[in-house]
């Protein structure tokens, strides 16, 4: 801009001649200029205010649209929230057959602490152990007068402790919002379930992961958000799942023995209706995992699919059905159980050393002859047995739906000789779960069958490929029917639901080899109704030893059968099994001619 000089030269000049005063040209100047200037910051100021006036305008009208919005939608509570936070801490439910909640979410917080807000970190240290006293004190004052920025208290926390938390009144102890995994039922279904934790964590979020059981094996379809409204439906029956463990509970300490496991299978589709695992913990409060020492003595160790054992005489059906399926013998054949009898330069004996004789194939299930069924395996022989047991399952781990079902691969022979064949029919050389046998003895029932063991509900049968005929199949029902009826597992009668099964006692092998003297696994494997089976059942007691005689028993007859018995005559009604009359046998009628 060209300013024009307050004393123009020529304008000067020309007064000066004309006799005025030079002085006054500048004073007139001078106030033009100043107006001129007026005029523009008057401009300015105009164009400021116009602008400042359209801001307020936008600013209240945004105001006034939002509290319009809000007086017109409902209230929700706010919650925290962190730019960028990619912290996910949905997860679905878990629910039984039924709809009865297994595992949910349950809202709650986590303490952490910002030292370099606190005001009294002494103070606060002493009064947070008052509210926790696992916590450290020292530790605490330690990381408060430190150089930590940010530090992790308590990661759960329960509203009265929050409260007290918020009554010590430090600026410099915080809460954060979290979704923890809650167990509504303690213990019940611990090992099915197996727990959870946190996983990412921030101020704002943590991401629930599962650790164990199903919430691992499940674990991202429960994490998935487009499952947030569509829980996991078990094949568990909440209350007949309560009434075993209550059985098995009671059955463990009756027994004297170190832990138990049960397994209630549908024999048509494979549906685990409950499986129990003592002794058990609180997946709220899930114990550390034990990292020495034997692992079964851990509350962790699930026996129905990770204890791997011999499973005893529970085997000898298996040899007589496929037997009778090949064409080898029949029900009623008659071997010479008699001694002596040796494999491979072993001898092979009987449970007290008893000598039965000649039985026929069915007396040799109901009377558990080791060498009447080692004489049966002989004819079927190594290679037959092999294919049959490994159609049955026995070769790999079970696809029940838990991570730890995994870890139960069963243990075979290395060679496997005539002697392996003898002994494995008879249930020892060979080691595998409860699980495994409830598989076994499921295809035996539904007539031939294979069935997968599941956790998963099912709404139509699962039936696999046939693996034994029916013919052979309602043969070996009909056997484990007279082991209760008239054998060895009497103790397993109950009234109205004709139970079939068959007892195996093995001895307890050390864990540098050899077997215990007096330590066993006693096992019931049973199936209920024996005319039409709905159900197998399997109880194992570890070291069991019934004391009510003059000298102990050990034997599954004394222990696992009686507990099998009372958990049946609990459960059948749970599950709409009526009793019934036994069916008798058809009659024969002969007809007679007049003489």
């Amino acid at each position: 801009m060209i300013r024009t000089p307050l004393r123009p030269l020529a304008r000067i000049l020309e007064a000066r001649q004309k006799g005025e005063n030079p002085d006054a040209i500048e004073r007139e100047n001078k106030r033009i200029r100043h107006e001129q200037m007026r005029d523009r910051s008057r401009q300015r100021a105009e164009g400021r205010l116009l602008v400042l006036g359209i801001f307020f305008f936008c600013a209240f009208s945004v105001v006034g649209a939002r509290m319009g919005l809000l007086a017109t939608s409902e209230a929700t509570e706010p919650r925290a929230h962190a730019p960028g936070a990619v912290i996910s801490a949905s997860r679905a439910d878990i629910v039984d057959r039924n709809g009865n909640i297994l595992a949910t979410n349950f809202e709650t917080h986590a303490l952490y602490a910002q030292p370099r807000h606190m005001v009294d970190p002494v103070m606060a240290a002493k009064k947070l152990v008052g509210v926790f006293p696992d916590l450290d004190e020292e530790r605490l004052l330690k990381d408060f007068t430190g150089k930590r920025k940010f530090l992790w208290i308590k990661k759960k926390i329960s509203p009265e402790q929050m409260q007290a938390v918020h009554d010590i009144g430090d600026p410099g102890l915080l809460f954060a919002p979290r979704d923890m995994r809650l167990y509504p039922n303690g213990k019940l279904a611990a090992h099915v379930l197996g727990g959870a934790s946190f996983g990412k964590e921030g101020v704002h979020a943590a991401e629930v992961i599962g650790v164990a059981g199903v919430e691992r094996y499940f674990d991202d379809y429960l994490r998935d958000p487009a499952n947030g409204n569509k829980p996991l439906e078990l094949s568990l029956d909440l209350t007949v799942q309560a009434a075993a463990e209550q059985v098995l509970w009671g059955g463990m300490k009756l027994m004297n023995a170190k832990g138990a496991t049960s397994v209630l299978m549908d024999v048509k589709t494979g549906e685990v209706v409950s499986v129990v695992s003592l002794p058990s913990f609180d997946p709220n409060d899930r114990p550390r995992p034990a990292t020495k020492g034997d692992p079964s003595d851990s509350p962790l160790f699930n026996r129905s699919v990770q204890g791997v054992y011999e499973l005893g005489s529970t085997f000898k059906i298996f040899a007589a059905a496929q037997a009778i399926d090949l064409g080898l013998v029949s029900a009623e054949t008659v071997i010479d159980t008699s001694g002596p009898f040796k494999v491979g330069g072993f001898k092979i004996g009987e449970f007290h050393n008893k000598n039965y004789g000649k039985l026929s194939v069915t007396d040799i299930i109901v009377n558990s002859s080791n060498r009447g069924t080692g004489r049966i395996a002989l004819q079927i022989g190594a290679e037959r047995q092999q294919d049959f047991l490994r159609k049955l399952g026995f070769f790999e781990a079970t696809s029940f739906e838990i991570v730890e079902a995994a870890g139960g691969k069963p243990l075979l022979p290395k060679r496997w000789t005539d002697l392996s064949s003898v002994t494995i029919s008879y249930g020892h050389g060979l080691s595998s779960s409860p699980m495994h046998l409830a598989a076994g003895y499921a295809a035996l029932a539904n007539g031939g069958y294979k069935v997968a063991p599941t956790l998963i509900k099912q709404t139509t049968p699962q039936l696999g490929p046939r693996v034994i005929s029916a013919k052979a199949a309602a043969d070996a029902r009909m056997m484990l029917r007279k082991v209760v009826s008239d054998g060895t597992a009497s103790f397993g009668e109950v009234p109205g639901y004709q139970v079939g099964g068959k007892t195996g006692t093995a001895d307890k092998p050390k864990p540098n080899g050899g077997y215990y003297k007096d330590k066993v696994i006693a096992t019931f494997a049973s199936i209920f109704p024996a005319h039409d089976p709905q159900y197998v059942l399997i109880v194992t007691l570890d070291e069991p030893v019934e004391t009510s005689g003059t000298k102990p028993r050990r034997t599954a007859g004394w222990t696992a059968v009686p507990v099998a018995a009372e958990m049946i005559r609990r459960v059948a009604p749970l599950l709409g099994v009526r009793p019934t009359v036994e069916p008798l046998e058809e009659a024969v009628i002969t007809l007679a001619g007049n003489n």
